[in-house]
């Protein structure tokens, strides 16, 4: 199978570095990896191409890159699942954190973010004489998160991160999840006080690309979804993020559409008067773009909403 591999460079030590792409073109088989070709261009084309690799099954997490548009694992993405014959597959590092040269990306601030949730076990009490034990029924649900590498691909795709980088990711996030789950961790309440800040669980905006690329299956999102379900059972200190949930839900029980005007002036706050007016540009475009709904700004109860409202009742009684 003949495949061109157009991979971004970047040398710190040129004068002037900047990033740029080369094509190598490549006859391997159909059944090679990325990492396979990217090898092959190392050790028989191009021996300055720099590039992280270990394990070649998917399980250390060292070769992430993006490929075609998307991060994902160089060892486990099949050349044939890229491309057709004679094509071309684009190789990047990834997303969201440094270059240090060519693929390979400076995951300190992967790690930093990591330690930020504090990725060990605060049990309560006196040590046990053995270890701390857990049944096998309550840690169950935990094996799908605890399949994460730390390989940062959900990282590097990451929507949030790119303009945002206080927020702390969805690979910490999905790492405080298997902390929170814990039976045996006694920290619950703070650790979701401390993800309820600016930059942590309310942040993401479900994009769903950590989903869509994690090698693993952990599903990073949905242990965001799950955080900040546990947040409000907890009833930690009101935010924005949570306050958003709670109206979002509560217009649609009582209204059946969603009342968008209203999401607005009760997440903020009547008293935010900042933060509403900074809208007004935004109400203005949408009025100019036809947005606002023919019935107006604001929103009556659609016609049958007592079947929505019996919806309501029988997930809370579930």
């Amino acid at each position: 199978m003949h495949t061109t591999l157009r991979i971004r460079r970047f040398n710190p030590e040129h004068d002037r570095p900047s990033s740029y792409y080369q094509e190598y073109d490549l006859e391997i088989d159909p059944s090679d990896s990325i990492l396979d070709g990217l090898i092959k261009i190392r050790e028989t084309i191009d021996d300055s191409l720099t590039l992280r690799c270990s394990c070649r099954g998917a399980i250390c997490g060292s070769c992430g890159m993006r490929i075609n548009g998307h991060a994902t694992l160089a060892c486990k993405t099949k050349m044939i699942s890229m491309a057709s014959e004679g094509g071309t597959i684009q190789v990047e590092p990834m997303n969201n954190m440094p270059v240090i040269k060519d693929l390979v990306t400076d995951m300190a601030p992967f790690w930093s973010k990591i330690r930020q949730i504090q990725p060990w076990l605060q049990p309560q009490g006196l040590p046990p004489t053995a270890e701390y034990t857990a049944s096998p029924e309550s840690m169950s649900h935990l094996s799908g998160v605890m399949s994460c590498i730390m390989c940062g691909v959900c990282v590097s795709d990451c929507t949030v991160l790119e303009v945002d980088k206080t927020f702390v990711g969805p690979a910490a996030l999905a790492k405080a999840y298997r902390f929170v789950a814990d039976p045996r961790d006694a920290a619950t309440s703070q650790r979701l006080t401390s993800l309820n800040q600016p930059g942590g669980m309310w942040d993401c905006t479900r994009c769903m690309e950590c989903i869509q690329v994690c090698p693993k299956g952990v599903g990073p999102m949905d242990r965001i979804m799950a955080l900040r379900a546990k947040g409000l059972a907890e009833k930690v200190p009101s935010t924005c993020g949570s306050r958003h949930a709670e109206v979002f839900t509560d217009i649609i029980k009582h209204k059946g559409i969603l009342d968008e005007p209203m999401l607005a002036i009760r997440t903020f706050g009547l008293k935010n008067i900042g933060r509403l007016l900074a809208m007004i540009p935004m109400v203005i475009q949408s009025v100019f773009k036809g947005k606002v709904p023919p019935s107006g700004p604001l929103h009556r109860p659609i016609p049958g909403i007592q079947h929505i409202q019996r919806l309501f009742k029988q997930v809370r009684i579930k």
